[in-house]
């Protein structure tokens, strides 16, 4: 049980703190909480701290990186000072946002992944960890490999086949896999005669997922434990804050929020008030600890179900979805402008429509498009290499007949469900 009480006033303590530095500043939140009328004689406590200090979106940081190129303006250090580089998947825009940590703000990263690995009962000396990763420039790949090199065997797999990543965890007996929820699906459904990779040559009884929601969905859950024979633990964490919760054994598909680096408010998003203990509503994030690029009250847009469990804040269920009309595939963020985006560097597609499906809970997208000649088959691949290079995913391309897809004469809808 946490002394709640306790825990505030320390969020207290350090939140004062990062008003008083960020307040008179000439970098991002000096001008934003000036020209919001603040002053910090307004906020003396956390429910001040709640009612006056506005939000923060996404929209307002990609403006300010482009005001700021290529960091932006919100880094309360000189930028000598900053040795570690990250970038988000994507934005409502179509353009990722470059992100930089002091030594520092990265530590304090590395200590929340360390509470993941303890929420999973990892061993140190004990447990090898796995890293399905692609290892792109993503926050999440890097902090989890490197905090748990601190206290296990961490073993990275970016590049490599699954073939190849089924037959290495195999040779070095690895005991945790870390990856998204779906590629653990795709991955499970390769052992045995698919692979030649059996169960029974394979160590790993934890399975670490995160980048989507589906370790909190019972069903893709369940079969990814069924395929591995393995307890799943859920995580969640976002490039611009960091590593946000973790799942622990007595507490599954409850993500526990590390309060310690976060003042975490579940908020009404017509009212941006606080919900009450069991109400669903948007997660509100305020980084304790990485203040080297810190956000104020950021409106992360998941939606989550609020409880307060011996004392902690805890997301039951895990993420639930997106106030907003991000789908994410897996474990990268897409939208449909930033799809849009993409598409309309290539002048030939006369029209496209995308096709979104749930296989095995998880989300999958193709592209149609109209193409009115010869080089139809040259600009599919042009447009599929140019999708992966902006996603770091494989959205499959396909030819539609010209004049087959839907026309649209006022808003478009490019976005079809099917299935």
């Amino acid at each position: 049980m946490i002394d709640r009480e306790s825990l505030r006033s320390n969020q207290w303590h350090r939140l004062s703190s990062l008003l008083s530095e960020l307040l008179p500043s000439q970098g991002f939140y000096g001008i934003k909480l000036r020209q919001s009328g603040l002053i910090i004689s307004d906020v003396g406590s956390l429910k001040d701290f709640a009612q006056k200090v506005p939000f923060t979106n996404k929209a307002e940081l990609l403006a300010d990186h482009l005001a700021f190129p290529p960091f932006g303006s919100n880094l309360t250090r000189p930028l000598s000072d900053y040795t570690r580089f990250c970038q988000t998947s994507g934005t409502s825009s179509g353009q990722s946002m470059a992100y930089v940590d002091t030594a520092e703000s990265w530590e304090d990263m590395l200590s929340c992944w360390h509470q993941v690995y303890a929420g999973a009962e990892l061993v140190r000396g004990e447990d090898r960890l796995f890293f399905a990763f692609s290892f792109g420039p993503f926050l999440g790949f890097w902090t989890a490999y490197e905090a748990a090199s601190r206290d296990f065997i961490a073993i990275p797999s970016g590049g490599l086949s699954s073939q190849a990543r089924l037959e290495m965890m195999a040779r070095y007996a690895a005991t945790t896999l870390c990856c998204t929820p779906t590629y653990a699906l795709r991955l499970g459904e390769m052992i045995g005669s698919v692979s030649g990779v059996h169960l029974s040559a394979l160590k790993v009884k934890k399975v670490i997922v995160a980048g989507e929601p589906g370790g909190s969905i019972p069903e893709v859950r369940s079969r990814i434990e069924r395929l591995w024979n393995a307890r799943v633990y859920d995580h969640h964490g976002m490039t611009e804050v960091g590593p946000v919760s973790y799942e622990m054994t007595a507490m599954p598909s409850h993500l526990i929020v590390m309060e310690e680096a976060y003042f975490a408010e579940v908020i009404n998003p017509q009212t941006g008030l606080e919900v009450a203990d069991g109400d669903q509503g948007e997660l509100v994030l305020t980084n304790l600890k990485r203040t080297a690029c810190p956000l104020i009250r950021y409106r992360t847009g998941d939606w989550v179900k609020k409880r307060i469990v011996h004392g902690r804040l805890t997301l039951e269920g895990g993420v639930i979805g997106r106030v907003d009309d991000m789908v994410v595939v897996r474990g990268v963020n897409l939208y449909p402008s930033a799809i849009d985006s993409v598409v309309r560097q290539f002048p030939e597609v006369v029209e496209y429509l995308v096709q979104q499906q749930q296989v095995d809970a998880m989300h999958e997208i193709e592209l149609l498009i109209e193409v009115p000649d010869a080089a139809a088959a040259s600009l599919v691949k042009k447009l599929e290499t140019k999708l992966r290079d902006t996603f770091s995913l494989r959205i499959p391309v396909k030819l539609a007949e010209l004049g087959s897809l839907p026309r649209h004469e006022f808003k478009a809808k490019r976005w079809r469900v099917i299935g």
